[in-house]
């Protein structure tokens, strides 16, 4: 009887090796860790991701910030995905790091007292998430100035049911970093503004070509910057003759045309004289 159970059990597991896959992707009583262990947040939309895919085993997710104790994503909880969101769980201005787990499904053994996992880097969503391109919109004042309004990028953030700007969660800190040059330019300057508006008294007439960019100095190195928005250029004006020169020069070249004409008038009329004399002469000649 022992026997038949003995042969069983080993036709059972024979058929879990065929049905979740090959003996080689998971050895008896070892389990793999976790690779490549990562952060991106794009926005404060934080995603922690990992590799490669299980077979035959399950991840999960235990984060914490640093000095407390661990917290979990229900969501990242015996997972077979390689990814998980803890936008929702960070606090904007706590440092964190993760541990990825690899555990054995229910009813494998493993050699393993606990399971493996893998450490990722520290993470802080408020020194270390991309800020996105802003948009902005370019329209012309009254005393012909270009006045540029930038919208403040919106995060994967809410409060009391309102999604939070940049501007909500960075207040003073934030700043915008403003490209500009001519249309057909290759020259550019950057200027730095503390608001989302910026007035420019450029060359009147001249289109210019513009780039926003979030930019919080109280971070480090290249956090510092977002990314760059799709460049807008300003239409180019085209003025009238009397927009374009002074009265006293448009005055000037009138007089100047009116000499020519009565010059070649007075010329036409001396030509014509001078014909008709001849003209005469010839007559008297012949006479």
């Amino acid at each position: 009887m022992e026997s038949m159970t003995v042969i069983l059990s080993a036709l059972f597991l024979a058929w879990l090796t065929l049905v979740n896959g090959s003996p080689a992707s998971v050895q008896v009583g070892k389990l793999p860790k976790a690779k490549n262990v990562s952060w991106s947040s794009y926005n404060f939309k934080t995603i922690l991701s990992w590799g490669p895919k299980p077979v035959n085993y399950t991840y999960t997710v235990e984060f914490s910030r640093v000095g407390k104790d661990k917290d979990t994503n229900p969501h990242c909880i015996k997972t077979t995905e390689t990814e998980c969101d803890l936008t929702n769980k960070l606090d904007i201005k706590g440092v964190y790091t993760a541990e990825v787990l690899s555990e054995s499904l229910p009813g494998m053994t493993s050699d393993h007292v606990e399971p493996p996992f893998t450490r990722s880097k520290t993470f802080c969503p408020y020194n270390d998430t991309l800020i996105g391109r802003p948009k902005f919109t370019l329209t012309m004042s009254e005393d012909k100035k270009i006045v540029l309004i930038i919208h403040d990028p919106i995060t994967a953030l809410y409060k009391n049911g309102k999604s939070l700007t940049i501007r909500d969660i960075f207040k003073k800190h934030l700043k915008y970093q403003i490209m500009h040059n001519k249309a057909g330019s290759t020259g550019k300057k950057i200027q730095t503004v503390d608001e989302s508006r910026a007035d420019f008294r450029l060359d009147e007439g001249q289109s210019y070509c513009f780039s926003v960019a979030a930019y919080i100095p109280s971070r480090k190195g290249d956090k510092m910057l977002g990314e760059w928005s799709l460049p807008k250029c300003s239409p180019q004006e085209h003025k009238t003759l009397f927009e374009e020169y002074e009265p006293a020069v448009i005055g000037g070249g009138a007089l100047i045309i009116l000499a020519f004409v009565v010059a070649v008038i007075v010329l036409i009329v001396v030509c014509c004289k001078r014909a008709q004399r001849q003209k005469m002469m010839a007559k008297e000649t012949v006479v």
